[in-house]
């Protein structure tokens, strides 16, 4: 399509200008995604010649090192230690002779890798299934415990991580083991184990202040993660909870199950949950927002009398744990609550709402829906309206008395002025909100508990209001049915739907793209 200068674009009116904004945002969209493309191929090839330059360099490192850096090939930290550097060279060390020991003893990690026959398909995690065996002393069968496959699963993750780091620590060191011999050629002298202390209370103090937090990201995030992913892959739930009785590796069967739309798949009911996930998700974002804005504008303005006590009334309804306002709030509408037994006397809007046959206005897919958005309005106002009275103190007044004096009405002045300054500073809150509201569990499960019922599907119950965080939920309950490679394999998906959007939010929003026109 043609692309209009500002000249063109001015003659527009307000429709033409709305369509002529659709087009440009429909014939961006093969563009974004061949920019997509092309990102994703150079960070490709990025890693790839990474990969290449670092074998280089291995190579190079070796044929023109001396035989102190050689060594070091083999034995870490010896170089640091040939180059006086003692501190470095006895960490490194140490490090090796801890990795080496884990490896060889009888249940360190060579047993653990041994035991998880990572990926082969029906293949058990672990090895030794545990039994119920006569004991001839208490005249009665005991149980003798075997292998436990989360036990086995973890500990062969957590070896493959030592392994990575013992792989990325050799790498290190034989770097460092280089510039020390290239530092000594030149005649300079290399840094002591007094100097590195210094300069990790120095200048580079920002590594001292960020190992404890990197290490708690690793082991209570990046660790759990990894491991949920390869939960998915396996046939973990409660008839094989891989202590009584062993899990195995299955592929994508499950994977096929979830996206399977004919009989017996769980096609449908995923699609259909997602899409009021995201349904959900939208209208309980933006109705916050703009409430929220609107009531912060309306307490601010001119002329409002007793503004803090505006502010105090709607504040309250924050004072109370959500916890129990929500389940207080959800039984005003069963047929024995005060709203619910109050419509239950007028017939015209009972049959009107069509719940005449229901025990609660919970047991209507719509009405449920409606309620479940506007009390979260209810729930969600009061923190839009303090976040959002605080930026509108911050707007220059200059600007609306200028656009008054050029005759802006009161809506141009919200258009131009407030709506485009709130929507910058509060991009990225925005965006966090939105995703929170994908995995908004208490809202659903407090209030409706994601009724009304619609039927099975992965050993869950289904209904109309669940989001996918309580259909996975519901898949973790039960003793029998409790199918935890399923609920695995749909936290995967929620992350990667959480992921996708946020990365194209985040690149449109106005916070990353006008950051000089706010200046």
């Amino acid at each position: 399509m043609k692309k209009l200068n500002d000249l063109e674009y001015l003659k527009l009116n307000k429709l033409q200008a709305l369509w002529y904004k659709l087009q440009l945002f429909i014939f961006a969209i093969p563009g974004w995604f061949k920019r997509l493309g092309l990102k994703i191929w150079n960070l490709i090839k990025s890693f790839g010649l990474g990969v290449k330059d670092e074998t280089l360099d291995i190579a190079h490192t070796f044929t023109k090192g001396n035989w102190a850096v050689k060594l070091s090939f083999l034995i870490f930290g010896f170089g640091n230690l040939y180059y006086g550097q003692i501190l470095r060279g006895i960490f490194f060390l140490l490090f090796e002779v801890i990795f080496i020991v884990y490896m060889i003893l009888p249940s360190g990690g060579g047993y653990w890798l041994g035991k998880c026959n990572w990926f082969q398909k029906g293949a058990t995690i672990g090895t030794v299934q545990g039994k119920f065996e006569y004991d001839y002393v208490y005249d009665t069968d005991v149980w003798v415990a075997g292998d436990d496959s989360v036990k086995v699963l973890l500990y062969g993750l957590l070896t493959v991580i030592f392994i990575v780091a013992f792989i990325w620590t050799w790498r290190l060191q034989v770097k460092q083991c280089r510039i020390c011999m290239d530092i000594t050629a030149k005649g300079k002298k290399v840094k002591s184990g007094k100097d590195d202390l210094k300069s990790l209370l120095d200048d580079q103090f920002h590594k001292t202040l960020l190992a404890l937090p990197l290490v708690g990201i690793l082991a209570f995030t990046v660790l759990p993660i990894i491991f949920m992913v390869l939960i998915a892959f396996t046939s973990y739930d409660a008839a094989h909870d891989g202590y009584s009785n062993l899990f195995s590796w299955v592929g994508l069967e499950h994977f096929n199950e979830l996206f399977n739309f004919g009989q017996g798949g769980l096609g449908l009911a995923f699609g259909e949950i997602l899409s009021w996930t995201l349904m959900w998700s939208f209208f309980a974002t933006f109705s916050n927002y703009f409430l929220g804005m609107f009531v912060a504008i309306m307490i601010n303005k001119k002329g409002i009398k007793i503004k803090k006590f505006w502010r105090t009334i709607l504040v309250m309804t924050i004072a109370i744990p959500q916890f129990v306002s929500l389940l207080y709030v959800s039984k005003l509408f069963t047929t024995s609550g005060l709203i619910g037994s109050a419509l239950n006397k007028i017939p015209a809007i009972y049959n009107y709402l069509d719940v005449n046959n229901f025990v609660s206005l919970w047991d209507s897919p719509v009405v449920s829906k409606i309620l479940l958005i506007v009390i979260n309005i209810w729930v969600g106002i009061p923190y839009i309206m303090l976040m959002a009275t605080g930026i509108l103190m911050n707007i220059p007044q200059d600007l609306y008395e200028s656009s008054k004096i050029d005759g802006a009405s009161s809506v141009q002045q919200f258009t131009k002025i407030t709506l485009p300054y709130m929507l910058f500073v509060t991009g990225p809150y925005l965006l966090t909100s939105f995703v929170g509201n994908l995995n908004n569990f208490n809202v659903i499960y407090l209030l409706s508990g994601g009724n009304p019922i619609k039927g099975t599907a992965g050993g869950a119950s289904i209904g109309y209001t669940d989001l996918l965080i309580t259909w996975l939920f519901k898949m973790t309950l039960g003793s029998t049915e409790s199918k935890y490679y399923m609920a695995s394999l749909i936290g995967i998906l929620v992350f990667i739907v959480v992921a996708v959007l946020s990365l194209i939010v985040y690149n449109v929003i106005p916070s990353t793209k006008n950051e000089e026109d706010y200046k």
